[in-house]
């Protein structure tokens, strides 16, 4: 076992982190547990509640890691975009290839719950930023769309995209023939979109 003095507290989030992390790439959250988590690293579950407060917020950071790497992500997708519907597009396909490639830390990401706790400010935060640069898309695509409209589609949309990438990434499409996520989104966004910008 490591003693308390062989990383710094820095380091220890991050080897934790990245831990967690690592073993999401093959497995899912539910087979890990705090006394898991401190195994593998090395130390004993009492340092990691020290650290991240619980268990909880342990998971919380993985979540908001994954956010940070989906927000990156579709930040350069849509920056390369050379219009709003193009970015709209690009956007909602980036979401899905996210959870395609990144299946278990996906998962956590909308199964994790707070058991009751607040949601922590700079998880809030990561939030609203995933959700404004939808908003900010549709505004630019429909400027004659008002900021509650905006929101409304905003929330469709997403939930449609989410609901798709779902079926996908789990294989539950429940179809005779293979089905691409891909092609349901972009059927998705045409038919809304085409309706909406009018």
């Amino acid at each position: 076992m490591a003693r308390r003095n062989d990383h710094t507290r820095e380091e220890l989030i991050t080897l934790t982190l990245s831990s967690v992390k690592d073993f999401l790439t093959e497995h899912s959250y539910h087979e890990l547990s705090l006394r898991k988590v401190a195994n593998m690293i090395g130390y004993v579950p009492s340092t990691l509640v020290n650290v991240f407060g619980n268990y909880n917020l342990l998971l919380l950071h993985v979540v908001a890691e994954t956010l940070d790497e989906l927000a990156l992500e579709s930040q350069n997708v849509v920056s390369e975009c050379q219009d709003s519907e193009q970015a709209l597009y690009q956007l909602a396909y980036c979401y899905h290839d996210f959870a395609q490639k990144n299946p278990y830390r996906w998962q956590l990401i909308f199964e994790h719950k707070m058991n009751g706790e607040d949601l922590p400010q700079w998880q809030a935060e990561r939030i609203d930023n995933m959700t404004s640069m939808l908003e900010d898309l549709l505004t630019i695509f429909a400027p004659h769309r008002s900021p509650r409209e905006v929101l409304q589609a905003s929330r469709v949309l997403w939930s449609g995209v989410h609901g798709i990438t779902l079926l996908s990434v789990d294989d539950k499409f429940f179809a005779n023939e293979p089905i691409d996520g891909k092609k349901l989104i972009q059927n998705l966004l045409s038919n809304y979109l085409s309706n909406w910008s009018h």
